[in-house]
């Protein structure tokens, strides 16, 4: 029986070998040169600084205008321009099949990254690091990673002489990340014109999701949370630290962030939400199934939805959720403080408006001497936040999903296509909003428990950013249809 036993896991072993090299085999892939020149493109975005405190997106936009160049694109094709000289904008007009009715699709991508600082990571935060299988540097998950791709797509189906049955135009933006030059927001108000669209791929939402690198669902964004940032204050006129009073700024402030701690906002699902969990049960650990399950039903069970909560990712989507991110106080060691201020960033479930978040905050906090008003993204303070809530998704698109089945049926097999609700908020907000129809979709693979976005050591693997490069160039050809 033991020998049996070994020879009938050898076997195994072996048919399992065999399969998955025919697995492999079977997977398109670039050729060698497009992903030498997606990679060379991948690192120089990344050694670019583009934060809003010391970093230009002119900068950017002018190196990647020059690829574009080099890839055969006429100069009438590439626009660069801004409100001013840091925060530059490229748009890059793929022309289609001349007399055409069918209206461009708009690729819109950030090149804007969040601060990151070098002590707090273990590489160089704008330095293109290969270590281990991946790549690191602040922008290869959000979002230089997908901008990079797009250029390389863009180069390669000029090479190609593809020429598409639309105009494809690529959008690479300022400021998403914060700051007052929203480049999408811009270009709408002063250039509508030339990113006018029938409708938008955004991949700063969606996902391939992963665990341990096996796929697990090819996620398309339809609906996102509604971002605000609230500004809490506490004030006193100080005095001397050897004579301390119960109004301290500081005290205000901290109680207010304990009962933020312990405040838990309203569980919802939307038609989104319960599409995307309906989906994951099917597909999910028994476990984690049952809990999704039991999480669906009426009413539904309070220990399921607590394990559920308790999962980052699941939290976000079932809740709005609020939690402080920046934080100062006092004037000198030697005083009592005259002012506190942290700021509270909440991502809100649609259905909701910033002024309803805000409110909801100053009954929480139950302290008159506290205020709470509303900060836009340009940091100007406001006595109250917009009534509007997040816009309805639009209905989504059946040659989209069909494509996002047929590719992903070549890279990640077996991997449904699940439409979700993104945790964050997006630039999709402002082509939403000028009714322009807009779609999280990213073939930018990662495991779940590496989600690394705004945070120490952002990285994607090697493999990723290859199967994401082939994933866009067959995105971009299934949705212009044209036969070359």
């Amino acid at each position: 029986m033991p020998v049996r036993l070994t020879i009938s896991t050898a076997v195994a072993a072996i048919l399992m070998s065999a399969i998955t090299a025919a697995q492999a085999a079977s997977r398109p892939s670039a050729d060698p040169a497009t992903v030498q020149l997606g990679h060379d493109i991948f690192k120089q975005l990344i050694e670019i600084n583009t934060t809003g405190s010391v970093g230009s997106t002119t900068i950017a936009a002018e190196a990647m205008a020059q690829r574009l160049r080099a890839g055969g694109f006429a100069a009438i094709d590439l626009n660069l321009l801004g409100p001013n000289p840091r925060k530059g904008n490229l748009v890059v007009r793929y022309r289609g099949k001349p007399g055409s009715p069918l209206r461009p699709i708009l690729i819109i991508g950030h090149l804007d990254v969040v601060e990151a600082r070098r002590e707090d990571w273990t590489t160089d935060p704008f330095q293109f690091v290969e270590k281990d299988g991946y790549y690191y540097g602040r922008g290869t998950q959000d979002m230089k990673v997908d901008d990079a791709a797009m250029v390389t797509v863009f180069i390669r189906m000029r090479k190609e002489h593809y020429v598409p049955n639309r105009d494809i135009i690529l959008a690479l933006t300022a400021d998403e990340e914060g700051g007052d030059s929203n480049g999408v927001d811009w270009l709408l108000k002063n250039h509508r014109d030339l990113i006018d669209a029938e409708y938008v791929i955004n991949p700063d939402g969606g996902a391939v999701s992963t665990d341990a690198g096996k796929p697990v669902s090819i996620n398309i964004e339809a609906a996102e949370k509604l971002y605000a940032d609230y500004e809490v204050v506490a004030v006193s006129p100080g005095g001397h630290s050897s004579l301390p009073t119960p109004d301290n700024p500081i005290y205000r402030v901290t109680r207010a962030l304990g009962a933020l701690e312990q405040h838990a906002f309203p569980f919802e699902l939307n038609v989104v939400t319960r599409a995307y969990y309906s989906e994951m049960a099917k597909i999910e650990a028994p476990p984690r199934a049952a809990d999704i399950r039991a999480m669906l039903a009426t009413p539904p069970d309070p220990g399921a939805l607590a394990r559920l909560t308790a999962i980052a990712n699941d939290n976000a989507k079932l809740h709005t959720t609020c939690v402080p991110t920046m934080q100062s106080a006092g004037h000198a060691v030697n005083a009592l403080p005259q002012r506190a201020e942290v700021n509270i960033n909440c991502r809100i479930l649609p259905g909701h408006s910033q002024e309803e978040v805000r409110l909801e905050l100053v009954h929480l906090f139950n302290d008159p001497a506290l205020t709470v008003r509303y900060r836009s993204d340009a940091g100007e303070i406001f006595d109250h936040g917009s009534d509007k809530a997040a816009m309805s998704p639009p209905p989504l698109r059946a040659d989209l999903m069909q494509a996002l089945k047929d590719i992903g049926a070549k890279l990640w097999p077996g991997a449904p296509v699940v439409a979700t609700m993104e945790n964050g908020a997006s630039d999709s907000i402002y082509t939403m909003l000028a009714n322009i129809p807009s779609y999280g979709v990213c073939g930018m693979a990662n495991d779940r428990d590496n989600i690394r976005w705004h945070g120490k050591d952002e990285r994607i693997t090697a493999a990723s950013f290859r199967d994401g490069l082939e994933f866009d160039y067959e995105l971009l050809r299934a949705l212009t249809g044209a036969k070359n």
